[in-house]
């Protein structure tokens, strides 16, 4: 069935008691050693490092995306999987789904209960995203998780402690795996990938800025001050603010400032349907929409975009084709 690669990086399912709470300090040897194989499977491991995944920094996940891009080198791999803290998990799986373009599959997953739980969901997780790394095929990056099969874009983490943790609110599971067998339910469609990016010396500061009743510019304002390269303005609703909103905005982007727009609803697209401060006029500004993309990946896409070239307008156009905008070519089924 194949020749996976396990890359591991920490989080909950490589945690342990440090005496007031729970962190990572399990290699990826004892990681993998917790999982049953399925058979036919061969493992080799990458024990990349091992932190809490709210610890993890840019420099962390382009570390992460080239070393998939360098086990994917070798041609005798079949797939690899990712075990990976659930905090930041849906932002590190999109990264390297922006810049995957191999039909094998990198497979992430974790759990929500810590190493040697009674009943732990780890041993569980791995077993089901190895027998899916190793059958998978032309479908990006995928999340693996309590028995669901995710696509990396638009998947999120929706549950703070609940074992099933992680769904794209506005669509459905790509399949599922249950009884030794993985069922692929549909296809998908994703954007071309991006190129790989260089490892900059200093990462180009990304912020988000939400809004809410009594919102004004002055996060916004401050994000621009301390640098930001990027911004992402998470509206309320389809991606509404206020017209001094939108004032800073198009500020921003006038000075060179790459700005993405999604929001804090659950599920649903930004759609531009308001003026007086929303979608019509933040998009008119040079806010770039995010479709049904939420926060954490939105900034994904913004900082590919910005690593990906130095020029502003080259920018843009990368980031709407990370955010799979109108007129991004996509590929897949």
């Amino acid at each position: 069935m194949g020749r996976i690669v396990v890359i591991s990086t920490g989080g909950t399912i490589a945690s342990r008691w440090q005496g007031s709470g729970f962190a990572a300090d399990a290699d990826g040897s004892e990681v993998v050693a917790t999982a049953p194989l399925p058979e036919g499977i061969t493992v080799e491991l990458v024990d990349l490092f091992s932190v809490n995944s709210p610890r993890l920094t840019t420099a962390h996940q382009l570390t992460l995306l080239r070393t998939v891009h360098e086990v994917l080198a070798d041609p005798g791999v079949d797939g690899i999987v990712v075990t990976h803290g659930t905090d930041t998990l849906e932002e590190s799986a999109f990264l390297v789904d922006l810049h995957h373009h191999d039909e094998r599959p990198v497979v992430f997953t974790g759990s929500q209960l810590p190493m040697g739980s009674e009943d732990g969901d780890g041993p569980g997780n791995l077993y089901d995203a190895l027998l899916t790394a190793s059958t998978a095929r032309g479908l990006g990056v995928l999340i693996v998780f309590a028995g669901r099969v995710h696509a990396a874009r638009g998947t999120v983490k929706t549950q703070a402690v609940a074992l099933d943790a992680f769904a794209d609110p506005s669509r459905e599971p790509l399949g599922k795996v249950g009884f030794g067998k993985v069922v692929v339910l549909r296809g998908q469609q994703r954007p071309e990938s991006l190129p790989l990016p260089a490892m900059p010396e200093v990462p180009p500061r990304v912020d988000m800025v939400m809004h809410h009743a009594d919102g004004d510019p002055v996060l916004l304002n401050a994000a621009v001050a301390a640098g930001a390269s990027g911004i992402v303005l998470v509206g309320t609703g389809a991606g509404n603010a206020t017209p001094e909103i939108v004032d800073a905005v198009r500020a921003a982007v006038a000075n060179g400032v790459l700005v993405a727009l999604t929001t804090r609803v659950a599920a649903g697209p930004v759609t531009e349907i308001y003026t007086h401060g929303g979608a019509v006029d933040l998009v008119a500004a040079g806010a770039v929409p995010a479709g049904t993309l939420r926060a954490g990946q939105t900034r994904i896409a913004v900082l590919s975009a910005l690593l990906g070239s130095a020029d502003g307008g080259r920018r843009v156009g990368l980031l709407r084709q990370a955010l799979g905008a109108d007129g991004a070519v996509l590929v897949g089924a």
